[in-house]
């Protein structure tokens, strides 16, 4: 019955070849795919009053003309059309742009039915349809698809609707009844209807509700069955950790674990010690001490005859990991190296066979810890730092390094419950949610550009004191697209503001390795005391000397980033500041600048960075593994992945799962997924 609406899509009457060409851009193959591209957005021709009309809401509405349209024009081919509209007793504006040839079609005293969008501001319709009189529509609700090319909606609607006449009720039905019934969700093939061809938004609403719960049902099977299967096939191996010895390890650490460090390590000590494989993410806010509790794991994994490598995005990073293990193993006779793009020739092949002769026992690098000619002795644990800055493959190829190393993946961008759930849902999660004792909290204030003067003289202060100063642009230099501070121009700004005051230094992404080497050396021993940069310096460097993080234009930057900026300073035990420096114009960008202001909670940042942005921005990069749902949202769904992630464990774990008629359907789902093969995960 499957493989029915598995058919291309040239068996739907009325497309042929040259159709279904044009449908492949649209990532439409099989009737299946067809029936499964759902309008990303509904407009609403159902007639309202103005006081129902929520502020930005898409609206119709039916009103007798209170005044002659104007029309000015402005620019080349622009102009905007308004006229006075009188909606049951309440006066609005109705303005059109670009449409100056409706202006004839406009008399005072005549009924019309306009829809646009509603502002509750301006008390205005943006307009984008003018019908003369009172015009009902049969269908009140017209969904909008993606489309391209020279398909259109009405288009893709016709061949929609032909589909589900042919093939609605071959759509298989993968939600048990009991699922169904406890939800109240309608069968599969209404809920596709319904949110193609909605009767009412109630339908529509309901079709949503059943196919959100359905996707996020299959994810969270796909993602638990393969942790189930990872767990339980991957042939792991159990380290013996000497426990006495990691203990007095941690003892002769300058300072004590906080609680959530002792736990994140325990947990994965417990991992370490089982026959599993361990597939866990460390969160954990900047300044939280990740590194420490990486630290501990590693020298469990040595003393038990293994080697330990950590793999981070930058060199500059790199380098300074390399820096603080070496402080902490070679006193203990462990051998610590670094292998990156800036090691070459003899000095990289000796290190490379130093590496596979088991001699070093830590092994830290960029992506060129993961090339070819790299080999290691008996890799036990590897490491990824700010792992969505990686791509799935290249972790994949790092973790196939060893014979089934345990993986630990570390990240300081605080990912939200929501998202966490949803894109690491193979993984574990230990979360370190505690600040180290003493650390002072961050101050910061959102400054206008009028303020700049004040901000220098701040800066002046605190280098006086002996401190330093980051300043961070968005842009490297002047760009007519948009006009932000870019960081040559602030460079030699602050250059003339400070002369012979204190030195500055320039970073940025287009020098070279060697040239963001100097600049950094030069920051860290003091001897540039102000560092213009762009956001190149977001994840690593640690120095703590420095007290305060100028950001320019902060308003391009997302929270998380934001955050993560902020965590470059307030290292030291010295009070550090962050000073935002900012004109948002938008709703959205001031409220970014109000939370960042209100806390230094990187976990509450996150999940309001989600609200303001949405998840397919929060992590910037598509190889974030995001997964990519029709109908679902994870944010705003939440409640809904939460239920699904829930059903979707006591499925699997149920033996009836796995033997039963009525889970035929998500069992098949599975073995499609290539998860398992039809046989039972034990």
């Amino acid at each position: 019955m499957n493989e029915i609406i598995k058919q291309p899509v040239t068996a739907v009457k009325g497309i042929g070849e040259e159709t279904a060409k044009l449908l492949e851009g649209l990532r439409i193959y099989t009737v299946e795919d067809l029936l499964h591209h759902f309008p990303f957005r509904y407009e609403d021709y159902k007639h309202k009053e103005i006081h129902e009309v929520k502020h930005e809401e898409r609206v119709t509405v039916v009103g007798r003309v209170q005044s002659e349209p104007s029309v000015r024009y402005y620019g080349k081919k622009k102009n905007r059309l308004t006229f006075r509209l009188l909606v049951n007793q309440v006066l609005v504006t109705v303005a059109f742009f670009n449409r100056a040839f409706l202006k004839n079609q406009i008399r005072p005293g005549e009924e019309v039915t306009v829809t646009g969008k509603w502002d509750q501001h301006r008390m205005t319709i943006a307009g984008s349809e003018l019908r003369q009189g009172k015009v009902e529509r049969d269908e009140t609700i017209m969904p909008i698809y993606s489309v391209s090319g020279s398909l259109t909606t009405k288009a893709i609607r016709k061949y929609i609707k032909q589909a589900l006449v042919q093939f609605g009720s071959y759509l298989p039905e993968l939600i048990p009844a009991e699922q169904r019934n406890a939800y109240k969700l309608p069968p599969k093939a209404d809920a596709v209807k319904a949110l193609h061809f909605p009767d009412d938004a109630e339908a529509m609403k309901h079709g949503r509700r059943r196919m959100v719960y359905e996707e996020f049902l299959c994810f969270q099977l796909k993602m638990q069955a393969f942790k189930k299967a990872n767990r339980e096939q991957g042939e792991g191996r159990e380290i013996v950790v000497a426990t006495e010895k990691v203990n007095s390890f941690i003892r002769q650490l300058p300072f004590p674990l906080t609680n959530a460090q002792q736990k994140a390590v325990d947990e994965v000590l417990a991992d370490l010690a089982s026959p599993y494989r361990m597939n866990r993410l460390l969160q954990g806010d900047v300044g939280s001490g990740k590194t420490v509790v990486a630290a501990i794991c590693m020298y469990a994994v040595i003393e038990a005859g293994y080697q330990a490598a950590l793999m981070v995005p930058t060199e500059i990073l790199a380098e300074q990991h390399v820096g603080s293990m070496k402080a902490l193993f070679e006193p203990l006779g462990i051998r610590v190296e670094l292998l990156a793009g800036s090691v070459k020739g003899k000095k990289r092949r000796e290190r490379q066979a130093a590496i596979e002769a088991g001699e070093v026992e830590v092994i830290v690098g960029t992506h060129a810890l993961i090339q070819e000619d790299v080999r290691f002795h008996n890799l036990g644990l590897v490491i990824t730092d700010e792992q969505h800055r990686f791509g799935v493959e290249q972790r994949r190829i790092l973790r196939n390094k060893g014979e089934n190393p345990d993986v630990l993946f570390m990240t300081a961008t605080p990912i939200p419950r929501t998202l966490a759930i949803s894109v690491f849902g193979d993984m574990d999660v230990s979360i370190i949610d505690e600040m180290p004792a003493g650390r002072k909290v961050i101050e910061t204030y959102w400054a206008k550009p009028d303020m700049l003067e004040r901000v220098l003289e701040f800066i002046a202060k605190e280098i006086e004191a002996g401190r330093q100063a980051y300043v961070i642009c968005p842009l490297i230099e002047e760009s007519d697209k948009i006009d932000v501070q870019n960081a040559i121009d602030v460079y030699h700004l602050l250059q003339q503001y400070f002369q012979d005051r204190c030195e500055v230094g320039l970073m940025h992404g287009r020098l070279s390795a060697d040239e963001k080497e100097t600049v950094m050396e030069a920051f860290s021993k003091n001897d540039v005391q102000i560092l213009v940069s762009t956001t190149v310096v977001e994840v690593g460097v640690n120095v703590p000397n420095a007290t305060v993080m100028v950001i320019y234009d902060a308003e391009r930057f997302g929270l998380a980033q934001l955050h993560q900026l902020r965590g470059r300073v307030g290292r030291g035990d010295q009070q550090s500041y962050c000073i935002l420096l900012a004109d948002p114009k938008s709703e959205v960008g001031k409220e970014r600048m109000r939370i960042m202001t209100e806390t230094n909670d990187g976990f509450v940042l996150s999940e309001r960075d989600l609200e303001l942005r949405g998840p397919g921005d929060f992590f910037g990069a598509k190889q974030s593994g995001l997964p990519d749902f029709k109908v679902a949202d994870v944010v705003h769904d939440y409640r809904a992945l939460e239920v699904a992630r829930q059903d979707a464990r006591a499925l699997l774990d149920s033996p009836q799962f796995w033997t039963e008629e009525r889970f035929a359907g998500l069992r098949h789902y599975l073995e499609e997924q290539g998860v398992f093969d039809g046989e039972k995960l034990d």
